[in-house]
Protein backbone atom coordinates (compact mmCIF):
# COMPACT_ATOMS: atom_id res chain seq x y z
CA UNK A 1 0.00 0.00 0.00
CA UNK A 2 1.61 3.20 -1.27
CA UNK A 3 1.63 6.38 1.26
CA UNK A 4 1.50 9.03 -0.97
CA UNK A 5 -1.40 9.60 -3.65
CA UNK A 6 -4.17 8.00 -1.61
CA UNK A 7 -8.25 8.31 -1.26
CA UNK A 8 -8.65 8.69 2.47
CA UNK A 9 -11.50 8.74 4.22
CA UNK A 10 -11.90 9.96 7.74
CA UNK A 11 -14.52 9.70 10.75
CA UNK A 12 -15.18 9.66 14.14
CA UNK A 13 -17.70 9.39 16.72
CA UNK A 14 -17.45 12.93 18.59
CA UNK A 15 -19.10 14.71 15.84
CA UNK A 16 -18.18 16.72 12.80
CA UNK A 17 -16.81 19.51 14.45
CA UNK A 18 -14.73 17.71 17.15
CA UNK A 19 -11.06 19.50 17.55
CA UNK A 20 -9.63 15.91 17.38
CA UNK A 21 -11.36 15.42 13.64
CA UNK A 22 -9.86 18.27 12.16
CA UNK A 23 -6.02 16.96 13.88
CA UNK A 24 -7.34 13.73 12.06
CA UNK A 25 -7.52 15.95 8.88
CA UNK A 26 -3.84 17.14 9.25
CA UNK A 27 -2.92 13.72 9.31
CA UNK A 28 -4.88 12.32 6.29
CA UNK A 29 -3.86 15.29 4.52
CA UNK A 30 -0.01 14.78 5.24
CA UNK A 31 -0.64 10.94 4.27
CA UNK A 32 -2.13 11.48 1.36
CA UNK A 33 0.06 13.58 -0.53
CA UNK A 34 -0.20 16.85 -2.67
CA UNK A 35 -1.86 13.84 -5.48
CA UNK A 36 -4.40 12.64 -2.75
CA UNK A 37 -7.79 13.10 -1.60
CA UNK A 38 -8.88 13.24 1.71
CA UNK A 39 -12.94 12.50 2.65
CA UNK A 40 -14.94 13.42 5.46
CA UNK A 41 -17.84 12.09 6.42
CA UNK A 42 -18.93 12.11 10.31
CA UNK A 43 -21.72 12.21 12.76
CA UNK A 44 -23.59 15.41 12.51
CA UNK A 45 -23.57 14.91 16.46
CA UNK A 46 -21.52 13.42 19.28
CA UNK A 47 -22.02 9.58 18.88
CA UNK A 48 -19.53 8.79 21.62
CA UNK A 49 -20.38 4.55 23.06
CA UNK A 50 -22.64 3.90 20.53
CA UNK A 51 -19.75 0.84 19.41
CA UNK A 52 -20.77 -0.45 15.91
CA UNK A 53 -24.55 0.35 15.79
CA UNK A 54 -26.28 0.79 12.61
CA UNK A 55 -29.19 3.36 11.87
CA UNK A 56 -31.27 -0.03 10.78
CA UNK A 57 -34.40 1.09 11.52
CA UNK A 58 -35.04 4.15 10.44
CA UNK A 59 -32.99 6.84 7.82
CA UNK A 60 -30.37 9.01 8.48
CA UNK A 61 -29.78 12.97 6.80
CA UNK A 62 -26.47 13.75 4.93
CA UNK A 63 -25.57 17.06 4.40
CA UNK A 64 -22.47 18.03 2.27
CA UNK A 65 -20.84 20.98 4.23
CA UNK A 66 -17.86 21.10 1.81
CA UNK A 67 -15.80 19.83 -0.76
CA UNK A 68 -15.33 16.21 0.37
CA UNK A 69 -16.93 17.02 3.27
CA UNK A 70 -20.38 15.40 4.45
CA UNK A 71 -21.94 15.41 7.86
CA UNK A 72 -24.94 12.54 8.77
CA UNK A 73 -27.30 12.09 11.34
CA UNK A 74 -26.24 8.77 12.25
CA UNK A 75 -23.41 6.77 14.05
CA UNK A 76 -19.50 6.11 12.98
CA UNK A 77 -20.50 2.94 11.30
CA UNK A 78 -23.31 4.98 9.61
CA UNK A 79 -21.17 7.12 8.16
CA UNK A 80 -18.49 4.44 7.11
CA UNK A 81 -21.49 2.97 4.99
CA UNK A 82 -22.89 6.54 3.52
CA UNK A 83 -19.35 7.51 1.99
CA UNK A 84 -18.71 4.10 0.55
CA UNK A 85 -21.97 3.40 -0.85
CA UNK A 86 -23.28 6.69 -1.38
CA UNK A 87 -20.65 9.48 -1.09
CA UNK A 88 -17.54 8.14 -2.96
CA UNK A 89 -19.37 5.57 -4.54
CA UNK A 90 -17.02 3.93 -7.52
CA UNK A 91 -13.88 5.08 -6.26
CA UNK A 92 -13.89 3.91 -2.69
CA UNK A 93 -10.95 4.73 -0.32
CA UNK A 94 -7.73 3.36 0.13
CA UNK A 95 -7.96 3.73 4.05
CA UNK A 96 -10.00 4.54 6.59
CA UNK A 97 -9.00 6.24 9.60
CA UNK A 98 -11.68 7.00 12.49
CA UNK A 99 -10.94 9.81 15.50
CA UNK A 100 -8.80 11.52 16.84
CA UNK A 101 -10.81 9.86 20.00
CA UNK A 102 -10.90 12.27 22.61
CA UNK A 103 -10.37 9.58 25.43
CA UNK A 104 -8.89 6.50 24.75
CA UNK A 105 -10.36 3.35 23.67
CA UNK A 106 -8.06 1.10 25.09
CA UNK A 107 -9.32 -2.30 27.44
CA UNK A 108 -12.85 -2.90 27.55
CA UNK A 109 -13.59 0.50 25.93
CA UNK A 110 -13.12 -0.78 23.21
CA UNK A 111 -16.32 -2.48 23.20
CA UNK A 112 -18.53 0.58 23.68
CA UNK A 113 -16.37 2.85 21.21
CA UNK A 114 -18.19 4.22 18.59
CA UNK A 115 -14.14 5.41 16.86
CA UNK A 116 -13.64 1.59 16.86
CA UNK A 117 -17.44 0.62 15.77
CA UNK A 118 -16.37 3.08 12.34
CA UNK A 119 -12.96 0.91 11.96
CA UNK A 120 -15.16 -2.19 12.05
CA UNK A 121 -17.71 -1.09 9.76
CA UNK A 122 -14.56 -0.45 7.03
CA UNK A 123 -12.98 -3.68 7.50
CA UNK A 124 -16.23 -5.57 7.06
CA UNK A 125 -16.61 -3.12 3.76
CA UNK A 126 -13.25 -4.80 2.70
CA UNK A 127 -10.79 -2.14 3.51
CA UNK A 128 -7.44 -1.52 5.36
CA UNK A 129 -8.88 0.95 8.47
CA UNK A 130 -7.11 2.53 11.73
CA UNK A 131 -9.21 3.54 15.00
CA UNK A 132 -7.22 6.17 16.86
CA UNK A 133 -7.69 7.90 20.21
CA UNK A 134 -5.97 10.04 22.20
CA UNK A 135 -5.88 9.11 26.17
CA UNK A 136 -6.61 11.93 28.26
CA UNK A 137 -4.86 12.28 31.84
CA UNK A 138 -3.14 15.49 33.83
CA UNK A 139 -0.12 15.65 31.99
CA UNK A 140 -2.02 16.96 28.86
CA UNK A 141 -5.28 17.38 29.25
CA UNK A 142 -4.92 21.05 30.03
CA UNK A 143 -2.27 21.54 27.36
CA UNK A 144 -3.18 24.58 24.71
CA UNK A 145 -3.08 21.26 22.28
CA UNK A 146 -4.20 17.86 24.60
CA UNK A 147 -4.34 16.39 20.91
CA UNK A 148 -0.09 17.11 20.54
CA UNK A 149 0.65 13.11 20.62
CA UNK A 150 -1.45 12.21 18.17
CA UNK A 151 -0.92 15.33 15.99
CA UNK A 152 3.25 15.05 15.96
CA UNK A 153 3.26 11.01 16.00
CA UNK A 154 0.14 10.03 14.23
CA UNK A 155 1.58 10.14 10.66
CA UNK A 156 4.61 8.50 10.95
CA UNK A 157 2.73 5.78 12.74
CA UNK A 158 0.71 5.18 10.18
CA UNK A 159 3.28 5.47 7.55
CA UNK A 160 4.74 2.51 9.19
CA UNK A 161 1.49 0.79 9.77
CA UNK A 162 1.26 0.74 6.35
CA UNK A 163 4.64 0.00 5.39
CA UNK A 164 4.37 -3.36 7.22
CA UNK A 165 1.57 -4.26 4.72
CA UNK A 166 0.11 -6.51 7.13
CA UNK A 167 -3.35 -6.04 5.67
CA UNK A 168 -5.08 -9.31 4.95
CA UNK A 169 -8.22 -9.95 3.01
CA UNK A 170 -9.87 -12.36 5.62
CA UNK A 171 -13.95 -12.55 6.12
CA UNK A 172 -13.29 -10.96 9.32
CA UNK A 173 -10.55 -8.34 7.75
CA UNK A 174 -7.57 -6.83 10.40
CA UNK A 175 -7.75 -3.54 11.76
CA UNK A 176 -5.39 -1.79 14.31
CA UNK A 177 -6.73 0.24 17.15
CA UNK A 178 -3.84 3.09 18.08
CA UNK A 179 -4.01 4.56 21.84
CA UNK A 180 -1.68 7.31 22.13
CA UNK A 181 -0.42 8.37 25.55
CA UNK A 182 -1.77 10.98 28.05
CA UNK A 183 1.33 13.07 28.07
CA UNK A 184 3.08 15.64 25.86
CA UNK A 185 4.24 15.21 22.30
CA UNK A 186 7.74 15.21 24.08
CA UNK A 187 7.21 12.56 26.68
CA UNK A 188 5.98 9.88 24.17
CA UNK A 189 8.91 7.08 24.83
CA UNK A 190 8.05 4.77 21.81
CA UNK A 191 5.19 1.77 20.40
CA UNK A 192 4.20 -1.01 21.77
CA UNK A 193 2.27 -3.21 19.88
CA UNK A 194 -0.25 -4.92 22.36
CA UNK A 195 -3.42 -7.13 23.29
CA UNK A 196 -6.72 -5.39 24.30
CA UNK A 197 -6.72 -4.97 28.38
CA UNK A 198 -8.88 -5.46 30.95
CA UNK A 199 -9.03 -3.12 33.76
CA UNK A 200 -10.36 -5.33 36.67
CA UNK A 201 -11.45 -2.89 39.45
CA UNK A 202 -12.91 -0.13 37.13
CA UNK A 203 -16.39 -0.66 35.24
CA UNK A 204 -18.93 1.43 33.97
CA UNK A 205 -21.71 1.96 36.52
CA UNK A 206 -25.14 4.40 37.10
CA UNK A 207 -25.51 7.26 38.87
CA UNK A 208 -29.20 9.01 39.45
CA UNK A 209 -30.33 12.50 39.40
CA UNK A 210 -33.25 13.91 39.82
CA UNK A 211 -34.74 16.95 37.18
CA UNK A 212 -36.38 19.98 38.10
CA UNK A 213 -39.76 18.30 38.23
CA UNK A 214 -39.01 15.70 40.62
CA UNK A 215 -38.71 12.81 37.90
CA UNK A 216 -36.09 10.47 38.55
CA UNK A 217 -32.65 9.98 35.34
CA UNK A 218 -29.56 7.50 35.86
CA UNK A 219 -26.32 8.94 33.82
CA UNK A 220 -23.92 6.40 32.74
CA UNK A 221 -21.22 6.78 34.82
CA UNK A 222 -17.67 5.98 33.28
CA UNK A 223 -14.89 3.92 35.51
CA UNK A 224 -11.08 4.83 36.46
CA UNK A 225 -9.46 5.01 32.62
CA UNK A 226 -5.97 5.14 34.77
CA UNK A 227 -6.34 1.88 36.49
CA UNK A 228 -3.62 -0.11 34.93
CA UNK A 229 -3.81 -3.36 33.09
CA UNK A 230 -1.56 -6.19 32.94
CA UNK A 231 2.04 -5.93 30.99
CA UNK A 232 1.51 -6.03 27.56
CA UNK A 233 -1.77 -4.76 26.91
CA UNK A 234 -3.45 -1.11 25.75
CA UNK A 235 -3.85 0.66 28.66
CA UNK A 236 -0.13 -0.10 30.89
CA UNK A 237 1.43 0.58 27.51
CA UNK A 238 -0.06 4.32 27.20
CA UNK A 239 -0.03 4.54 30.77
CA UNK A 240 4.00 4.13 30.60
CA UNK A 241 3.98 7.16 27.81
CA UNK A 242 3.97 4.38 24.73
CA UNK A 243 1.73 4.50 21.84
CA UNK A 244 -0.18 1.18 21.74
CA UNK A 245 -0.96 -0.75 18.58
CA UNK A 246 -3.21 -3.57 18.87
CA UNK A 247 -4.50 -5.49 15.64
CA UNK A 248 -7.85 -6.71 15.91
CA UNK A 249 -10.66 -8.36 14.08
CA UNK A 250 -14.50 -8.43 15.01
CA UNK A 251 -14.77 -12.45 14.82
CA UNK A 252 -16.41 -12.93 18.73
CA UNK A 253 -15.58 -16.49 18.65
CA UNK A 254 -13.61 -17.63 21.16
CA UNK A 255 -11.23 -19.92 19.50
CA UNK A 256 -9.44 -20.66 22.82
CA UNK A 257 -12.67 -22.37 24.08
CA UNK A 258 -14.12 -24.16 20.67
CA UNK A 259 -12.43 -27.50 21.22
CA UNK A 260 -13.41 -27.87 24.78
CA UNK A 261 -16.87 -27.16 24.32
CA UNK A 262 -17.43 -29.08 21.12
CA UNK A 263 -15.67 -32.14 23.12
CA UNK A 264 -17.86 -31.91 25.84
CA UNK A 265 -20.93 -31.56 23.66
CA UNK A 266 -19.91 -34.16 21.45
Amino acid sequence: MAGGGMRILITNDDGINAPGLRVLEAIATELAGPAGEVWTVAPAFEQSGVGHCISYTHPMLIAELGPRRFAAEGSPADCVLAAVHDVMVGCPPDLVLSGVNRGNNAGENALYSGTIGGAIEAALQGLPAIALSQFMGPENRNLPDPFAAAAVHGAALIRRLLGAEFWDNGDYRLFYNVNFPPVPASAVTGTEVTVQGYRRKSRFSTEPHLSPSGKRFLWIKGGDQHERTAPGSDVAATLDGRISVTPMRADLTAHDAFDHIREALA
